[in-house]
C-alpha cells in the first residue's frame, strides 16, 4: 500500500525509531552505535522526497490501520531505487521486511524496471547479509558517505556499498 503526504508524521516517526537513538537498539537495523544523533530523516527532507517525480513510499499497516514498516522507491530511467527500509524495532525479524521488499519488487516490475539498487553502509554485514538472502549481490561501486550532519555524525569513517537486484519479468 502506498503511503500519502497525510502520512509523513508516522513515516518519520518510524524510520527514526528504526535506525536511530536508544529505541533502534530494540532491532537489529539500528545505526545508533556508528551515527551519532536522533534523526535520520526529519519532515521537510521526507516531503521533499515523497514528492520527487517517480518516487514512492510503501507501507505496511497492522489491523488498526497503524504503520509498521515502509519502504521508499524512487524509478530512475530503468532502474529504481530502494531506500529506508524501516520496520519498528519491536517488531523486526517477524518478516514485515520481506514483505515490503517482495512488495517493491513487484512495483518495480510493474513499473519495467531492470534492475533495483539501494546504498548500504559497508559495515553493516549483518544487514548486507540479509539483503543478499533476499537475491541482491555486492556491486564494485561504493560512495562517500555523506558530510551533512543534520542527519547524524559518523563516529568512524563511513561509506556506502552499492547492492543491486535484476529483475526478471518486467512487464
Amino acid at each position: 500500500m502506498s503511503a500519502n503526504i497525510e502520512d509523513i508524521p508516522d513515516l518519520v516517526a518510524l524510520i527514526n525509531s528504526a535506525y536511530r537513538g536508544e529505541d533502534s537498539k530494540k532491532g537489529w537495523t539500528t545505526e545508533a552505535d556508528i551515527i551519532q544523533g536522533a534523526l535520520r530523516i526529519d519532515v521537510p527532507a521526507l516531503t521533499e522526497l515523497i514528492n520527487v517525480q517517480g518516487a514512492r513510499f510503501l507501507k505496511f499497516v497492522n489491523e488498526q490501520n497503524r504503520i509498521e514498516g515502509c519502504v521508499y522507491l524512487q524509478k530512475n530511467g530503468e532502474e529504481m531505487y530502494l531506500g529506508m527500509l524501516s520496520v519498528s524495532p519491536g517488531l523486526q525479524a517477524r518478516g514485515i521486511g520481506k514483505q515490503l521488499m517482495n512488495e517493491a519488487e513487484t512495483y518495480a516490475k510493474k513499473d519495467n524496471s531492470a534492475r533495483i539498487f539501494m546504498r548500504v553502509i559497508s559495515l553493516r554485514h549483518e544487514l548486507i547479509q540479509w539483503y543478499e538472502r533476499q537475491g541482491y549481490y555486492k556491486t564494485e561501486q561504493r560512495e562517500p558517505f555523506p558530510g551533512d550532519t543534520r542527519f547524524g555524525t559518523p563516529l568512524q569513517p563511513l561509506e556506502f556499498l552499492i547492492m543491486e537486484k535484476r529483475i526478471k519479468g518486467s512487464v
